[in-house]
């Protein structure tokens, strides 16, 4: 499975350390509560909103250099609004592997 990181960040900051910092305190922030609140959805069976949910996340892993679990997530939100859950256990597994990565910045 491919590895978080902070190429695109980097690329996006330039020479700007304050700005750097700001996104990567942004991710710690969000991705989190994203991540909880996506959770309540599948509990409920809300697939609809849940779907919106990793639409919203995909931007997150797309930030974080994931080209392939990008394309997972286009994937698993598609499914979602047919009210399936393939994929559902490999789109989980990506959104915990970003968040160890981001503990550990």
């Amino acid at each position: 499975m491919e590895q978080p990181n902070i190429n695109y960040i980097n690329k996006l900051s330039g020479d700007n350390a304050a700005f750097k910092s700001k996104m990567i305190a942004i991710l710690k922030r969000e991705l989190p509560e994203e991540t909880t609140i996506y959770k309540h959805q599948m509990q409920n069976n809300d697939f609809n909103l849940a779907a919106q949910s990793v639409h919203k996340l995909k931007h997150k892993i797309s930030i974080l250099g994931l080209e392939k679990s990008y394309y997972i997530a286009e994937e698993y939100e598609n499914n979602l609004k047919k009210n399936s859950t393939d994929l559902k256990d490999v789109f989980e597994t990506i959104l915990e592997n970003m968040q160890i990565f981001l503990s550990d910045l």
